[in-house]
């Protein structure tokens, strides 16, 4: 008598724990037991986007193997710049390229550096795609993936010259708080990806998170700000905010009676005059975004930050 097929296995329970490596976690919500810094936007691509796609991700776009989830970054696999640029030159990684303007820009303008654009927003990918594409660039490549997992596991050691973060999401919300990219743990997963004497740039638009990656830093012994005590008291950018109300504006329009700005509590205490400063100048390199230029409309504030490894 013929054996009997196995019987099929019950679809797995949702709620039991799922298997998960370290620096694998993203597609859940979390990564290292803390929930992930990014809501992931749509990934449907359409027209010129989905034809770039198909076109120029098997030359531009890394293709990284996975765990657990699609932005996650297998923790066995290890990036090789020299082997995928064909040369050794300083890499710069930025983290949340969004559309690819600010990457690309610098790829264009700095052609013996290398670039690596880290995104979870395929049409963003896709757009950065079409940008390298038509200016005809050689030292760009993107790869969707979780950036805590891209810092701790898939670059090596050392290897980074330089990372760029500008203006992550700033997830306003006290309780949201915890979700803010820059953390900690995120520092140390920086500091381990970067090589020593290697820069930090940061860039925000809002006072909130400033503040809070200036004491993030200020607490880390890997890094020193290079403008430490720079633009402080009435020439601090802080200054300017905690006295003029600027964000309690919203789009640059007053808020509608009875109604609280979107900014409510962004700017955390008021304490008037900022005295410890430790603002960078407007780092040159960074293009003027369209995202940017929505920031400078609405009127609030740039924040610069420049920190080096140690």
């Amino acid at each position: 008598m013929s054996e009997s097929p196995e019987s099929p296995q019950p679809p797995a329970n949702p709620n039991q724990p799922r298997p998960v490596t370290p620096g694998s976690q993203a597609s859940y919500g979390t990564y290292g037991g803390r929930p992930v810094s990014f809501v992931r936007r749509g990934t449907r691509l359409q027209g010129r986007r989905q034809a770039a796609w198909e076109e120029h991700s098997g030359r531009w776009a890394i293709d990284v193997p996975r765990h657990v989830a699609n932005t996650s970054v297998h923790p066995d696999y290890s990036f090789d710049a020299e082997a995928e640029f064909g040369r050794r030159a300083p890499l710069i990684v930025e983290i949340g390229s969004g559309l690819g303007e600010a990457v690309c820009h610098a790829a264009e303008e700095n052609p013996d550096r290398d670039f690596l654009a880290v995104e979870v927003y395929t049409p963003g990918l896709a757009n950065t795609m079409i940008k390298i594409n038509s200016r005809g660039l050689t030292n760009v490549r993107v790869v969707e993936a979780n950036a805590p997992e891209v810092l701790a596991t898939m670059l090596p050691p050392g290897s980074v010259s330089e990372l760029w973060i500008f203006f992550p999401d700033p997830w306003h919300k006290s309780r949201h708080h915890k979700r803010r990219l820059i953390q900690p743990e995120f520092a140390e997963l920086a500091a381990k990806a970067l090589k020593p004497g290697g820069l930090w740039r940061i860039a925000t638009d809002w006072s909130n998170y400033a503040v809070h990656v200036r004491d993030v830093l200020a607490g880390s012994e890997a890094f020193e700000n290079l403008h430490n005590g720079e633009r402080s008291g009435p020439e601090s950018p802080l200054t300017h905010v905690w006295q003029t109300g600027v964000e309690s504006l919203v789009g640059g329009a007053p808020v509608k009676e009875g109604r609280a700005p979107v900014s409510t509590e962004h700017t955390g205490p008021n304490e008037g005059i900022d005295e410890r400063g430790g603002w960078a100048p407007r780092f040159e390199g960074r293009i003027r975004t369209s995202f940017e230029t929505k920031a400078h409309e609405a009127g609030r504030l740039i924040f610069d930050l420049c920190y080096r490894r140690i």
